[in-house]
């Protein structure tokens, strides 16, 4: 075990993460300061020189530190040798892109590892709020530092929900349930990007839904709400990162929010 940002022990996995992490979000906060142009992919998604600054650090720290792991990153793709690799990286350099070129101190950089298909660490890092959390498979979950948790709300009467952009729930065809889960819900927030998540993992909301997602996206939020106590999924109920959307919740109210999303 070593020790790095934070007071704990931790895995020399983890240490090596937050610190890539660390590194790439100062390169990000130096964009972020002085301003950068955005283009648009193919996929209709903004794009900076930022992002893909940091994420050519990302790669080469884990070629330098790791030469046999895999890469899954948003602006270069898979590395060759994926299907062969025990261990895959997989990265978002700049989440929230749009808000990071608009001056929104709302972006983060992600960053998590798996490993015989399971999700093993996650990192989400805002270096404008120099906030992290972390979590590895079986040590709990943390932001900087000290350990978080989901909340213990059972009831969706009870519960504060959090979304991205409506935009992508009308166009995903699922807009009635989505309205379903705003009048059924105590309190909502569209806080959007990693902030939705956040909240969770620290219990200051129940449930976080969004769609239109890619495994960047959603990797490092899926261990850690899980360290944190809750549980992920997709929309149909599976644990997979890669199907596009997710629902990441305190675990008590899961279930429910899937059904009024699902059905009338």
């Amino acid at each position: 075990m070593t020790k790095h940002l934070f007071d704990h022990d931790m895995s020399a996995d983890l240490s090596f993460a937050l610190d890539v992490c660390k590194r790439s979000g100062e390169v990000a906060l130096k964009y972020f300061k002085t301003g950068v142009k955005v283009t648009m992919k193919p996929d209709n998604t903004p794009v900076t020189l930022a992002d893909q600054d940091c994420e050519k650090l990302i790669r080469e720290a884990i070629s330098s530190r790791f030469p046999d792991d895999a890469m899954l990153g948003e602006e270069e793709g898979e590395s060759s040798h994926s299907k062969q690799a025990q261990r895959k990286w997989i990265i978002d350099p700049i989440d929230g892109t749009y808000n990071f070129a608009r001056g929104t101190p709302l972006f983060s950089v992600l960053l998590a590892l798996e490993e015989k298909g399971e999700i093993k660490i996650g990192v989400v890092h805002n270096p404008a709020t120099a906030d992290f959390y972390y979590a590895e498979k079986g040590a709990g979950a943390y932001r900087n530092g000290q350990s978080i948790n989901v909340s213990q709300i059972e009831r969706v009467e009870d519960s504060l929900f959090l979304f991205g952009g409506p935009n992508r729930f009308l166009q995903a065809g699922l807009w009635d349930g989505f309205t379903r889960l705003i009048e059924k819900s105590y309190r909502q927030r569209g806080v959007g990007d990693y902030l939705n998540f956040a909240y969770v993992f620290e219990g200051r909301g129940e449930a976080a839904l969004e769609v239109g997602l890619y495994p960047w996206d959603l990797a490092p939020m899926k261990i850690i709400v899980e360290e944190a106590g809750g549980k992920f999924s997709d929309l149909d109920g599976n644990p997979s990162v890669y199907t596009g959307n997710c629902i990441v919740s305190n675990g008590k109210v899961h279930d429910a929010y899937l059904r009024l999303l699902k059905n009338p």
